[in-house]
């Protein structure tokens, strides 16, 4: 079941990138990154309050904020951001990492102890990641790069620290608390990056929509539900399958070419966080409560 709900999850994000590309198309970056979180939050606050939820604890906001800082601020607006100069197949290949990076923070975050095995593979995954970047740049990382490797991190602390907190709230609970609570901050800076120039047309408004409804939210119900029940390190890397349906996604609706070469790094990326699931990690289960 954990493998199952965080699978839903990893579909959800999958179909994130291709949406974002074509959204900042025609959208303002900015607005595309941090506007979905604000819409999103009132997605969140409608069901909270239909639900009638306490809020949360007081002990419980610091830990809000650092998730929120994850995957409320820093994964959408980095991502968006770098979307502008990459494509969402290219993107994908770095997003590879995240299988990793998740686990390397619950190591930090969890008490968790990979085995010398794990960390050899996580660093030829960066390897081959940073040798791709450099190809495609003609020889040197593009700055964009850097900011996708950036929303990875983030993103990484976001998915530890809500999966960590879901035992105790739930999964839902979390993604919501944290959108209602901390997204308002945003919009002031919202309604300034909403005022570009651009002519957003019918699909960039609905890339905009998908990323505002599933990934900025629905998604992370499945998400953070598997993770907390499975074990963060070990049911994160059921994200291995994420990069190939952007691939999938970025051919069927945005008619990127999957380039040889991308394909080729994508599956060395994937080969190296594979090899981390089959080493040793010491770690205790999260039980969620989605009650």
């Amino acid at each position: 079941m954990p493998l199952f709900l965080a699978f839903l999850g990893v579909v959800a994000f999958s179909g994130t990138l291709p949406a974002t590309r074509e959204a900042v198309g025609e959208l303002d970056a900015v607005f595309v990154g941090l506007g979905r979180e604000v819409f999103a939050a009132v997605l969140a606050a409608v069901v909270l309050l239909v639900l009638r939820e306490k809020p949360p604890r007081r002990d419980q906001i610091p830990r809000l904020a650092l998730t929120a800082f994850g995957v409320v601020v820093g994964w959408p607006l980095l991502s968006a951001l770098a979307l502008r100069g990459v494509t969402a197949a290219e993107g994908a290949v770095i997003v590879g990492l995240l299988p990793m990076a998740t686990a390397v923070v619950a190591s930090l975050r969890a008490g968790e102890t990979p085995s010398p095995a794990f960390w050899a593979a996580a660093g030829m995954g960066l390897v081959a990641v940073l040798v791709f970047a450099a190809i495609q740049g003609a020889g040197v990382p593009r700055g964009e790069d850097f900011v996708m490797l950036g929303a990875v991190v983030v993103s990484a602390v976001g998915y530890s620290e809500g999966a960590a907190l879901a035992r105790e709230m739930g999964g839902w609970r979390v993604i919501s608390w944290a959108l209602v609570l901390f997204a308002p901050l945003l919009i002031p800076v919202v309604l300034v990056a909403g005022t570009g120039d651009g002519s957003p047309g019918t699909s960039e408004w609905l890339g905009f929509a998908y990323v505002t409804v599933i990934s900025a939210f629905a998604g992370f119900f499945a998400w953070y539900a598997g993770l907390a029940r499975g074990g963060i390190a070990r049911t994160s890397q059921i994200q291995l399958a994420q990069p190939l349906l952007t691939f999938l996604w970025s051919a069927l609706f945005l008619g990127e070419s999957i380039s040889l070469l991308t394909f080729i790094a994508g599956l060395a990326v994937l080969a190296c966080v594979a090899v981390t699931q089959r080493t040793s990690v010491d770690q205790e289960p999260l039980l969620a409560s989605d009650s």
